[in-house]
């Protein structure tokens, strides 16, 4: 029984789950907030609370909220299509997050067929810099999501950390790597998996030349209009994990990063995932960075049991303390 429970673990959790219309919208457990531009926020989210934390003995402690983006794996300009996709993830979050106890955030952010060079789901370079008010810095709204389900669940007596947990695999995994650089001071501690082929590396500079976000931090000022806060991300706790044979590679997509991008990301790098991995790690490593990278040997790009026991164990020496 228990293998069968993990295997659904593992197909709830890969970038590739395909979303069920029949999953109802909502449980007693997870609830929908709608869109509240005046809260700083276009698009809904999506909210779980534990059982655990109804309980009187809850309300003397402080929780943290764990923040899950989506990551629908495909463009589509409907927002139902991703909406679908969070509705399902969201139904069984707690099954593979329940021994933390800690509320799930998912935020329903688009990404678009009609401008699909916009990887909205990763944090990219476009959609920090689109004048495309849709679809432009969904950094600041999932912070202004954070920021209202805190008060959400303080009108029901729960303390919430200032600083979140993240989880997130490829897209996703993309995303939360690039949001603990954009807001170090909101984040505890990052779970990052197979994250486009490349971690942001915090690095202005690499064999003679700039690199620019997301390939690193050279122009963080211009792209995000804030100098890179080096000491508050010195005190974000990442773990960044890969199969050994996990071939998904975003820099050679023209929505992940640009043919510049990827020109210096070849030469310096590598071509695989695989072969640039020591080097990331060396990187966080020279900057202080407080990152445990993680290899699993015989493994594509999927998330496995050993993984999932890991992320636990991890984001356990942070949650609620």
């Amino acid at each position: 029984m228990r293998n069968i429970l993990y295997i659904f673990l593992i197909i709830l959790v890969t970038a590739s789950l395909v979303p069920s219309q029949n999953n109802p919208a909502e449980s007693k457990n997870v609830i929908k907030v709608e869109a509240d531009a005046g809260s700083g926020f276009s698009y809904p989210y999506y909210l779980l609370v534990p059982d655990a934390l109804r309980e009187e003995s809850a309300k003397n402690q402080t929780h943290n909220l764990l923040v899950a983006p989506n990551n629908t794996g495909k463009i589509n300009d409907d927002l139902s299509v991703h909406e679908a996709n969070v509705k399902q993830k969201m139904m069984q979050m707690g099954m593979v997050f329940g021994k933390l106890n800690v509320p799930v955030l998912m935020p329903v952010f688009p990404r678009p067929e009609t401008d699909w060079k916009i990887y909205t789901h990763a944090l990219d370079r476009d959609s920090l810099l689109t004048e495309k008010a849709e679809y432009k810095r969904f950094d600041l709204q999932l912070a202004a999501m954070i920021s209202h389900a805190r008060g959400k669940l303080a009108k029901e007596n729960l303390k919430i950390d200032e600083r979140v947990l993240m989880y997130g695999f490829s897209a996703s995994g993309m995303f939360v790597n690039r949001f603990a650089f954009l807001h170090p001071d909101k984040v505890k501690a990052v779970a990052c998996g197979s994250p486009g082929g490349w971690a942001i590396a915090p690095s202005e500079k690499f064999g003679g030349k700039t690199l620019r976000y997301p390939i690193g931090v050279g122009d963080f000022k211009t792209v995000t209009g804030k100098k890179l806060d080096t000491k508050k991300l010195q005190k974000v706790a990442f773990f960044i994990f890969l199969g050994d044979k996990d071939e998904n590679d975003s820099v050679v997509f023209g929505d992940g990063y640009e043919e510049e991008d990827k020109t210096i990301i070849f030469e310096l790098f590598g071509k695989t995932p695989l072969e640039r991995w020591e080097i990331s790690k060396k990187l966080y490593a020279e900057n202080k960075m407080q990152a445990e990278f993680k290899l699993y040997p015989d493994t594509a790009h999927k998330v496995t049991i050993e993984m999932i026991g890991d992320i636990q164990v991890f984001f356990g020496k942070f949650a609620n303390n």
